[in-house]
């Protein structure tokens, strides 16, 4: 973070997207970037698979139900986010316009690849509308790895930004230490929580990663009711009678002390804001440095991997599959817009 800055406005976008409709949800995402930047946030965090939703119907569907998961996997497939791509460069358009930064979870196509498997991803776009990389998630949970492939960590990261290192993790990969452990060595200072997850204990779970990591965190959920869902999904029948809201969303901005800044929003769509001080970042590590003084190394060492491992190899080098625009996409990152 620059030093004598001030405070930066952040934003957590607790968001319903327009179910599996990419194109739409998209425009959503642009107009919800706007709105943040008017009222004069840098950074707008939006929930795990934004873009096109969050696949509720994994815990739903029985998974011997082979017909009905193929034809929402389909659907899923074809509304999927190539990165990068001409749905890619309207939030990248939308990011520059409002001059603020973008963490967006989507739904990734393996266009390196056969283009036919998914990822739940983050991507971070920066304000001058850059595509500054994306992470692509460890371990799809329970029912997820029906519809998710796991990331690997090549796409672990933190990047540079006007308001100190930003990077995360997606849902419960929040619970895998070691990841988490990684990015504090990297020295994460805004810390993304990208989720499904609501409630307690997961509130909890944010106030720990802000105490533990001394950054600001930011946690944000899609908040859906069952209206959302059009009827012409058959497994809308299969949630219980009376059900109104599927997840009530709870995105909430925590202080490096672990101290609640904004929300948990709960059952309701809106924008939370919160305002970061620079000095809130490096007051509290005199105590409590667990990358620092209180990482001995001595004693505890952790090895990261970030080679990637890609399915196909062509004259010792990686066979990129060509996206939209003629754009290839590189091991390791993404090329700007």
């Amino acid at each position: 973070m620059q030093q004598g800055s001030g405070y930066m406005r952040v934003a957590a976008v607790q968001a319903t997207p327009v179910f599996l409709d990419r194109d739409a949800t998209i425009n959503r995402a642009c107009d919800l970037i706007a709105e943040a930047g008017r009222n004069g946030a840098r950074l707008a965090v939006f929930p795990e698979s934004f873009v096109p939703v969050y696949p509720d119907w994994v815990w739903s569907v029985p998974a011997g139900e082979e017909g009905e998961f193929g034809e929402l996997y389909a659907d899923l497939l074809e509304q999927a986010v190539t990165i990068p791509s001409a749905a890619t460069d309207r939030v990248c358009q939308a990011a520059r316009a409002a001059g603020v930064t973008v963490v967006l979870g989507v739904t990734e196509r393996n266009a390196e690849a056969s283009n036919a498997s998914l990822y739940d991803t983050l991507l971070y776009i920066s304000a001058e509308g850059e595509l500054l990389g994306k992470h692509r998630k460890l371990v799809p949970t329970g029912g997820e790895r029906l519809v998710w492939a796991p990331g690997d960590g090549s796409t672990l990261g933190v990047y540079e930004t006007p308001f100190g290192r930003l990077g995360g993790l997606i849902c419960w990969e929040n619970y895998m230490p070691l990841a988490r452990y990684v990015l504090y060595a990297w020295g994460v200072q805004v810390y993304v929580a990208a989720t499904w997850d609501r409630g307690e204990p997961w509130v909890s779970t944010l106030r720990h990663i802000a105490k533990e990591s001394r950054a600001y965190v930011i946690g944000c959920c899609m908040p859906l009711r069952l209206t959302d869902i059009p009827d012409s999904y058959a497994f809308k029948v299969r949630y219980a009678a009376g059900t109104d809201w599927i997840n009530g969303g709870d995105s909430t901005i925590v202080d490096p002390d672990g101290t609640l800044l904004a929300g948990p929003l709960h059952e309701q769509e809106g924008i939370l804001y919160a305002e970061l001080n620079p000095r809130r970042l490096a007051s509290p590590k005199w105590m409590l440095d667990v990358a620092g003084h209180y990482a001995r190394p001595d004693v505890f060492e952790l090895t990261v991997r970030t080679g990637g491992r890609p399915v196909l190899r062509v004259d010792g080098g990686l066979a990129a599959r060509p996206v939209e625009q003629g754009v290839r996409l590189e091991p390791g990152g993404v090329d700007a817009c």
